[in-house]
């Protein structure tokens, strides 16, 4: 069953066309993974899809219905979660009150997602009273995971997980999105590590300046010698092509 799917998506910035008709779509319980280079309108396809931004025209479709003139807040209630760029999280706050902040959409939070979120990462208990302003950059990109989760989505949107964390950290942090895809939540993911997110995926779309050019099975692009050359720095004469 498809879960989300976007519609022939067209979104500018004011004169500047971000999106040029991009169309994907993610079944549910998928780990679809969104490629492209800086630029090529992948954040913008999730800010799109979470409500942030509103389509110049095309469709935003969650579970067969249109919702892309339904704002952020009112689709995490539909099940749409999103972890921005950037981990976003309240840095004055402690790392529970930024956790239930991600509920407060929720007319009535379940204490058990509490424990979820606690047991994907153990950290975070740890540290369930230390300001999140001083968490390392990992444990910031974990609570911004887990704030996400503590409004029980059907569909989480992950922009970029791992950027400027360490590689062990990235491991750790695929481990869990590989285990919150395992427990049903479908992933829609935005990742400059090429490898690792079709690693993840089961498919995956490439962006180029703002329209979908290539899609398939995850394991079909990570064996492609044009997704090998530009996203994983291999020559043509290293992916066998000559």
């Amino acid at each position: 069953m498809t879960l989300l799917e976007l519609r022939d998506l067209r979104v500018a910035y004011g004169a500047i066309e971000a999106l040029r008709g991009v169309s994907l779509s993610v079944g549910a319980g998928e780990v679809v993974a969104l490629l492209g280079a800086n630029g090529a309108g992948k954040s913008t396809t999730l800010r799109t899809a979470s409500g942030m931004l509103r389509p110049v025209s095309g469709e935003v479709v969650l579970r067969g219905e249109r919702v892309d003139g339904i704002p952020s807040h009112q689709l995490v209630r539909l099940g749409v979660g999103h972890v921005p760029e950037g981990r976003r999280v309240f840095p004055r706050m402690t790392v529970l009150e930024n956790l239930r902040m991600g509920a407060y959409r929720l007319r009535r939070p379940d204490p058990g997602d509490l424990e979820r979120v606690f047991a994907l990462f153990p950290v975070l208990a740890e540290r369930r009273r230390q300001v999140a302003g001083t968490l390392s950059g990992g444990e910031q990109q974990m609570l911004a995971i887990g704030r996400a989760l503590m409004g029980k989505p059907e569909v989480l949107l992950l922009d970029e997980p791992s950027m400027g964390l360490a590689p062990l950290i990235v491991q750790q942090i695929f481990g869990i999105l590989r285990e919150i895809s395992a427990q049903g939540t479908t992933l829609l993911l935005v990742e400059q590590n090429a490898a690792q997110a079709l690693e993840l995926a089961d498919r995956g779309y490439v962006l180029e300046t703002g329209r979908v050019v290539m899609s398939g099975p995850a394991g079909e692009l990570l064996a492609d010698p044009r997704v090998r050359e530009a996203y994983l720095g291999e020559s043509p004469e290293e992916s066998g092509v000559g």
